[in-house]
């Protein structure tokens, strides 16, 4: 994801104050995983005067999950490190609060700034899933973001990935926590990556994964996606369609659009009522997986009620 954070400072007193949390045992509760569309708003930036580490409830009805950004492998960083610093008693109740709500709570890890794949990832997803485990979350997504790598090293980001997904499995079981990826659209095309890219990571694991929470932005001038046709149809084989022609579930096919063109840095913004016509035309065509905003403030309950319009059941 393009990050919007104001700094990076809060990260080693937020990771010192998370290991400071009691330890949790893997499998020892049942977080909340929504059913059906995934309705999903990243939170990076600041909220408001700084004070809020969640977008009210009131301004993000009609979103279901709020993944709040970024977890890093040196400790929490932005929101997730606002989080991470509350007392266990108000996670607690900001999580009864918003789950009772319909609304899921999920950290984001890695992330634009963090490029993991030197670490073990056995050892950087046991570490990722107590995190989740530790500071009552429902689960994690997984924003890889190895641009080079994937290209240079054909093969090692994919295998990397699938160990961290299978070890975070174990930790945090299906249908007990959410475990969702967050790759940019042409990863999903078989020619772009020697290795694959999540072609092979989808192969390999994608039994594992909840949904893929994909980004259809930063990707100008080619394919853009910033018409419907090139978002769902025709993208070198990267467009909703493609990717389900590719072997891939559809309805794991999160469409991803940043808010405003604040929250990118090359391209693929639609506006809302013209992205809610693309979604129309893909749930006409069997698409149901759900759409993905980046990021809160500027996206919010006006922004993804003109998005789906009156294509989802109520």
């Amino acid at each position: 994801m393009f990050s919007t954070s104001f700094s990076r400072l809060f990260t080693l007193c937020s990771a010192l104050a998370s290991l400071s949390v009691g330890l949790a045992a893997p499998h020892a509760r049942r977080a909340q995983v929504p059913s059906g569309p995934k309705f999903v708003i990243y939170t990076d930036a600041q909220i408001g005067d700084g004070s809020s580490v969640l977008p009210p409830l009131d301004q993000i009805q009609g979103f279901n999950v709020v993944n709040m950004a970024f977890l890093l492998t040196s400790g929490p960083a932005d929101q997730v490190a606002k989080w991470a610093a509350l007392p266990a008693d108000q996670r607690q109740q900001l999580k009864q609060q918003y789950n009772s709500a319909g609304v899921s709570l999920v950290v984001s890890a890695f992330g634009e700034t963090e490029h993991p794949t030197s670490q073990d990832p056995t050892t950087v997803a046991n570490s990722l899933a107590q995190f989740v485990l530790n500071t009552d979350l429902d689960g994690i997504d997984i924003d890889y973001e190895e641009f080079e790598l994937v290209v240079q090293q054909p093969g090692v980001g994919e295998a990397w990935l699938t160990t961290l997904t299978q070890t975070l499995r174990q930790q945090l079981p299906q249908g007990q926590f959410i475990l969702s990826h967050a790759p940019v659209g042409p990863w999903f095309q078989p020619t772009f990556c020697p290795g694959g890219c999540y072609i092979t990571v989808d192969k390999n694991v994608g039994s594992l994964i909840d949904w893929y929470n994909i980004q259809f932005y930063n990707q100008s001038p080619s394919p853009g996606y910033e018409d419907c046709n090139t978002l769902l149809n025709s993208a070198g084989g990267s467009s909703i369609f493609e990717i389900q022609k590719n072997g891939v579930d559809v309805n794991k096919l999160v469409i991803g659009k940043p808010g405003t063109t604040a929250d990118i840095t090359n391209g693929g913004f639609i506006d809302p009522a013209t992205l809610g016509t693309c979604v129309q035309q893909a749930v006409q065509g069997g698409w149901n997986a759900g759409v993905m905003a980046f990021q809160f403030p500027h996206a919010d309950t006006n922004w993804i009620t003109a998005v789906k319009g009156s294509s989802f059941a109520a």
